[in-house]
């Protein structure tokens, strides 16, 4: 017997639904920071500075406070990348969730409530921005308590959706997801989704750090 069941967001899980959603997103700091440090245009310059002493043209001291200071801001920049999103989201749709998800026709959101009365889980929909999202159903907010994963909890909210969708007569399903989420693309991947392609955001740093967002569908069967 599950521990756990689906049903429509209340009032009551606001600032639950709204924190999960943002520490979860904030815990792939470290792993967009160890992806950017890798990528040749951020180790290359590092490699350089760390020359430098040998060519008599800086002390090693100097040296390494510039190599510390650029790892730093590398961190910050990869953290900046995740919270400047969650401020943005947390003022626009997740500021009134019920108004902007319940209260319109083709949008929905669920949580997922532990036996115990916890919210453990969320998922919202709505219909996609893009081209052909009159018949394209978006994948939006999927989170998961950090102490409740590995039970299965968000392939299930994403069947709900997926089956709203097919209830509504949609043709597919759509989501974007970062690069760095590696557990959820592995799990979208396994329900069925297929990457149809990747994008860096606006602005310099996305491209500086390989910041990339990953665009998955998943068709709808006639």
């Amino acid at each position: 017997m599950s521990d756990y069941f689906l049903r429509l967001y209340k009032d009551s899980d606001y600032h639950v639904a709204r924190d999960m959603f943002a520490q979860g997103l904030v815990e792939h700091t470290n792993i967009a920071f160890r992806h950017a440090i890798r990528q040749p245009q951020i180790w290359l310059p590092i490699l350089v500075v760390l020359t430098l002493p040998a060519l008599h043209l800086v002390s090693v001291t100097v040296s390494v406070l510039l190599v510390t200071a650029a790892v730093v801001a590398l961190w910050f920049g990869s953290r900046h990348m995740y919270t400047s999103y969650i401020d943005y989201v947390l003022s626009d749709d997740m500021l009134d969730i019920n108004k902007y998800y319940l209260q319109r026709d083709g949008y929905c959101f669920w949580v997922a409530e532990s036996t115990g009365g916890e919210v453990i889980g969320t998922v919202a929909a709505l219909p996609s921005s893009d081209h052909g999202g009159e018949k394209h159903l978006e994948l939006k907010r999927l989170s998961v308590a950090k102490h409740h994963r590995g039970k299965g909890i968000g392939r299930v909210l994403c069947r709900a959706l997926i089956d709203f969708a097919r209830k509504r007569g949609c043709e597919a399903v759509v989501l974007s997801t970062t690069l760095p989420q590696r557990t959820a693309t592995a799990m979208y991947e396994k329900l069925g989704f297929r990457q149809t392609h990747s994008f860096h955001p606006p602005g310099v740093l996305g491209k500086v750090l390989d910041f990339r967002f990953l665009v998955y569908q998943y068709d709808i069967p006639a």
